[in-house]
């Protein structure tokens, strides 16, 4: 006999002992978003690594573009979006995903106005002192934001893909 007091599930949702408990969802329809999204994310840190191990190969001259991830942020903007909806279909890793997109935004599009309004970006200004200074922190903390991203992203998938266990009764 099942007490209902101690586990009770209807679709959606889990009851153990009088408190409701809400169940992952493990679908295509969150799955498929995850791993499009962890791929999108990865793409913009993995491109200019792979490209200068390319060119290092070929030319023997280390050439790294390290404007590239800012250059790929619609791809990350993409994933990123597509991590954030898996995330919260699958309510796992939603804090991580969404702070790590979140600065990843602000800090990309703070840079990007900085350069403008110093006149880093036109060239009017020298290319040195703390603007300069400050736009690079902002890429480089972009950048790690954008790994932070990917690591929720791969945990998430982890998460997603782990045998789920559902509370059992046993008679």
């Amino acid at each position: 006999m099942i007490n209902p007091q101690r586990t009770l599930c209807a679709p959606g949702s889990c009851w153990k002992d009088g408190q409701a408990m809400m169940m992952e969802k493990k679908g295509a329809l969150t799955k498929f978003p995850a791993i499009v999204g962890t791929m999108l994310m990865w793409f913009p840190i993995l491109a200019p690594v792979i490209l200068s191990v390319a060119v290092f190969i070929n030319a023997q001259i280390f050439r790294f573009d390290y404007l590239m991830p800012a250059e790929l942020f619609p791809a990350s903007l993409i994933g990123g979006g597509s991590l954030v909806w898996a995330a919260l279909q699958a309510r796992s890793r939603r804090r991580l995903i969404g702070w790590g997109l979140g600065i990843a935004v602000v800090l990309l599009v703070g840079g990007q106005v900085l350069a403008v309004v110093t006149g880093l970006a036109s060239g009017n200004a020298e290319p040195t002192g703390w603007a300069c200074t400050l736009v690079l922190v902002s890429l480089v903390v972009y950048s790690l934001a954008l790994v932070a991203t990917g690591v929720g992203g791969v945990l998430l998938l982890r998460d997603l893909f782990k045998p789920s266990r559902l509370p059992t009764e046993r008679p």
